[in-house]
């Protein structure tokens, strides 16, 4: 199961992700993380990165496209990934498609209102990177530390009410080109994401097994 999800600021994409990653063990591949391991770890790659980032500059595509095609090659994909994140541009898209073609592309889909609201109430793990949501699913059980290692949850600074609206516009200027380059590629499942998760995990379940692209049996059950 090769897929990618995109979504707006707000509309939970990292939320299912992340579950299908934990409930079928399929890794799930951020962009901004793939970067700063490629720093960590002094590669080539990482530092040519390195540079446009600490300028505040967007990583050109080949260098973007080299790091993620990396990624790519390990071992822990055999079974499939989620990409997160990539692409970020048509360029990005079509040269994914040339070096491993995707199954699917999830769009998932809320309004603004929705996704202001969801942000306004976003609180994350700075240590494994898990996602909660003071007033939605999935709430942390004490909304001051994460479920899994303890760690004090913090609060993301662009999650202010106009921040976010500004955000989810730019969303949509920046990746209509690509919604529509899978769209005529037959790839696109658009979902609506405001029922929460336990709407929305078991319909877009349903939807990828329908499509012949969820084979995998769950490798953890209680999800």
């Amino acid at each position: 199961m090769k897929i990618i999800m995109i979504g707006a600021p707000g509309a939970g994409k990292g939320t299912y992700a992340q579950y299908l990653r934990d409930k079928y063990c399929i890794p799930h591949i951020s962009t901004g993380d793939i970067f700063r391991e490629e720093v960590r770890k002094g590669t080539q790659l990482g530092l040519i990165a390195k540079q446009y980032m600490d300028r505040g500059e967007l990583v050109p595509d080949d260098i973007v496209i080299e790091i993620v095609k990396k990624r790519l090659q390990e071992k822990d994909v055999e079974k499939g990934f989620i990409l997160d994140g990539f692409p970020r541009t048509l360029n990005q898209a079509k040269a994914l498609e040339e070096v491993i073609p995707v199954d699917a592309v999830i769009h998932v889909v809320v309004s603004e209102e929705v996704a202001v609201r969801r942000l306004s109430g976003r609180v994350i793990c700075p240590v494994c990177g898990r996602v909660y949501n003071i007033y939605y699913e999935p709430k942390p059980k004490n909304d001051e530390v994460c479920d899994y290692d303890g760690s004090k949850l913090v609060r993301r600074q662009d999650d202010e009410p106009e921040i976010v609206r500004n955000r989810y516009r730019v969303f949509y200027q920046t990746f209509t080109p690509i919604i529509e380059y899978y769209k005529e590629r037959r790839k696109l499942i658009e979902i609506n994401g405001e029922g929460g998760i336990s709407f929305v995990m078991p319909l877009l379940e349903k939807l990828l097994r329908e499509n012949g692209i969820l084979k995998l049996s769950p490798c953890r059950e209680n999800l």
